[in-house]
């Protein structure tokens, strides 16, 4: 028997429930400015992709989901492991290649993985979970257990040959995955104007018969209610759906791009759009949020963050033995 998403509608989300979305956004960017810092003081190694600017795409579309909903997503992780609900000091940890990581420090930035939360991994080759959240979702659908695979990307994914397999796949298959394009407009450093002849990206999957949809990312509201009748959708047998979420990030494409790309007023221009200064906006017009309570959250967030900082200080190097650790899965 299918079991929809055990989630509110969107009108329905009592005042609660909306500040803790806010919550989430707030803790991403105090998370990733952080990460940032400690990548400039070299406690952070390797490459580092924040994600400041797009919190409302990871915090919509996941707080639509179940708990036990499978994600796999691109390298730029941070946020939506966040969002699902791993532990800010473990993921710091992680960053800093400690014992305690989620990934027991072998994994780092781009790697994020913990299979108690179903979050399947962020993965450094573009496009290449794409197939891979087929699989999951092939193994969903044999299992029966209606779980709706939330697989995540960015538009450089969209010219890679894995999307179209995956999306052609999953149509013939009718296979239980979400996919979402992160379209922040820029696959690095190239516009996507420059190598994509549509640049509507839904309207490639409307190719392989996928009902697809373009939405504001930069509206956490917005994210959670066109997430959660699309995953409905998914979960009822439908086969696989698409969204194509519209949004822009605020920092270079890593921590070594110096931004030549991009115009100082088009950076600005999106920066009036930042998803949690308007959310808290909202709220304070309607009386949900008020200065204090905002300012206790700024400080309960800065307290979790500086924490998570010394966890991952204080925390063990993995030992050298630790290489040769879950190379192979040893028989039972």
């Amino acid at each position: 028997m299918t079991q929809l998403v055990e989630r509110p509608p969107v009108e329905d989300l009592s005042g609660d429930q909306q500040i803790q979305l806010l919550r989430q956004m707030m803790l991403i960017r105090r998370f990733e400015t952080k990460a940032a810092e400690m990548y400039t003081k070299q406690k952070i190694a390797g490459f580092l992709h924040l994600y400041n600017g797009e919190e409302a795409v990871a915090v919509g579309a996941i707080s639509a989901l179940n708990g036990d909903d499978p994600i796999l997503t691109h390298y730029r992780d941070h946020g939506h492991a966040l969002a699902r609900g791993l532990e800010p000091k473990r993921v710091m940890a992680e960053l800093f290649g400690k014992k305690t990581g989620v990934s027991a420090g072998k994994g780092g930035s781009m790697h994020l993985f913990d299979i108690d939360k179903h979050f399947l991994g962020g993965y450094a080759i573009v496009a290449g979970h794409l197939p891979l959240a087929c699989g999951v979702a092939l193994a969903n659908k044999r299992l029966g257990n209606d779980k709706v695979v939330l697989c995540i990307f960015g538009d450089g994914a969209v010219n890679e040959g894995e999307f179209h397999e995956a999306l052609n796949l999953a149509s013939v298959w009718k296979l239980p995955v979400l996919f979402m394009c992160e379209n922040n407009f820029y696959g690095m450093g190239t516009d996507i104007r420059h190598v994509s002849a549509v640049i509507e990206v839904y309207k490639r999957a409307e190719a392989y018969a996928l009902p697809a949809k373009q939405v504001d990312g930069m509206n956490v509201l917005e994210m959670y209610d066109e997430t959660l009748q699309a995953a409905d959708f998914v979960r009822s047998g439908n086969g696989p759906s698409f969204l194509e979420a519209i949004c822009f990030r605020f920092r270079g494409h890593s921590m070594a791009d110096p931004e030549f790309y991009r115009r100082k007023e088009e950076t600005e221009r999106w920066r009036e759009l930042d998803p949690i200064l308007t959310f808290r906006k909202k709220l304070t017009n309607e009386g949900v949020i008020d200065d204090t309570a905002f300012e206790m959250i700024e400080e309960e967030i800065e307290q979790n963050v500086r924490e998570a900082v010394e966890f991952a200080e204080e925390s063990p190097a993995p030992p050298l033995e630790d290489l040769y650790a879950a190379v192979y899965k040893e028989n039972s």
